[in-house]
């Protein structure tokens, strides 16, 4: 299963196409404008999430709520785009008083894409590169996300930390040990954490960002429950779903590290104490009595919760911006000010379960065919069988 997505931040609408869809998906269209709903939220969003309304439109491969095996066509459109017609026009001649963008944003794709592409003006890259394309990916996700429910898979996430503001280890320790029991407090939460008291830390944190003009990173992780055993392969690097898994998070504008289950920390400590030991009973199969590794090894899931933390950094642009320099002069200017978030961690945080979710549906799809979910459900059902 994957998608391809088109469109401008101030374009007409954001658009996504996903292939290779198995026939007799249940698709509730509320389910993905709820994921769309969450990315717009989160605390530290700024003025471009007053103006839309982020819902999608089915235009393609999905019949009474169930795909239909063909492609599906998701389409979101772009309330402000009324407001950039004279900017965003897609024919005519460009207008010589029209204002270009020569103030390229130290951390944006501006300069070197400008560079790369030979254009003057960093609006025919900063269009493109604007993390609004974020929104047809979690439309994209929705099926994919569809998709693994019904293999019986859920794909949640939540905020690890904020700038200076970090979740307690003991807490998030059980937080990765029962997931649902912290579903709600996590949806709950202005920042999508499952903690009130980290919550008001990290809302103070964006509070004094946006306060002083400058913007704020953070993490966050996204957990998978119900995975089977061996998705993935061993056999070459690509084919890993640890490849695959960070070539999608790292795809997401602005991530700069991944981790999984222990991650950078089992760097520092023996072996001992970060390989989880197998063991064996006739209910539950093979099993890990820990998961340090986050349920993978040897590039293939263990069956254990699928944990992944990922860190974002600071967005590019600020109310207080940097120096930069003005491409037509090459004289020193202050960085140009977008309609910004103070902070989007926990807007990237569904962005994150949308690209993890393709990756997973498709290493069922591999796994277990491709045509319809009925097959699909039968061959995951014998393998069970085999393994028990």
């Amino acid at each position: 299963m994957e998608f391809v997505t088109a469109g401008e931040s101030h374009g007409p609408a954001l658009t996504a196409i996903v292939s290779d869809v198995p026939a007799g998906i249940a698709l509730d269209i509320d389910d993905i404008n709820h994921d769309l709903a969450r990315r717009q939220g989160g605390y530290g969003r700024g003025g471009r999430q007053v103006i839309e309304t982020d819902r999608v439109q089915v235009l393609s491969g999905v019949r009474f709520s169930t795909t239909l095996g063909s492609p599906v066509t998701l389409q979101v459109v772009n309330d402000d785009h009324k407001n950039w017609t004279d900017r965003m026009p897609p024919a005519g001649e460009r207008p010589e008083d029209l204002k270009r963008e020569t103030h390229p944003r130290p951390g944006h794709a501006d300069l070197v894409g400008m560079l790369k592409t030979g254009t003057d003006d960093a609006r025919d890259i900063l269009e493109r590169s604007s993390a609004r394309e974020t929104t047809a990916r979690v439309a994209a996700g929705g099926i994919a996300k569809a998709f693994l429910r019904e293999m019986g898979v859920r794909v949640g996430s939540y905020v690890r930390r904020i700038g200076g503001a970090c979740l307690d280890a003991k807490l998030e320790a059980q937080v990765r040990e029962n997931p649902a029991a912290y579903w709600d407090a996590i949806a709950q939460s202005a920042c999508y954490c499952p903690d009130p008291k980290t919550t008001q830390a990290m809302k103070d944190e964006v509070d004094a960002a946006r306060k002083n003009g400058y913007s704020l990173g953070g993490e966050f992780t996204v957990i998978v429950t119900g995975l089977v055993e061996g998705l993935g392969s061993y056999t070459s690097g690509p084919e890993r779903l640890t490849s695959k898994l960070g070539a999608a998070l790292f795809s997401i504008p602005a991530m700069k590290g991944v981790e999984f289950g222990m991650g950078f920390r089992a760097a520092s400590l023996p072996g001992n104490k970060v390989h989880d030991p197998i063991a064996y009973d006739d209910a539950r199969g093979y099993y890990r009595t820990s998961n340090n590794a986050g349920g993978l090894e040897g590039g293939m899931t263990t069956g254990a919760p699928l944990i992944a933390t990922v860190a974002m950094k600071p967005i590019p642009t600020m109310m207080a911006p940097l120096a930069t320099v003005d491409t037509d002069t090459h004289e020193t200017a202050a960085a140009s000010k977008e309609r910004s978030d103070t902070c989007a961690v926990p807007a990237a945080s569904v962005v994150a379960e949308a690209e993890v979710a393709f990756v997973l549906a498709d290493a069922y799809l591999d796994k277990f065919g491709h045509d319809c979910v009925h097959d699909i459900l039968a061959a995951r059902d014998a393998y069970l069988a085999r393994l028990s």
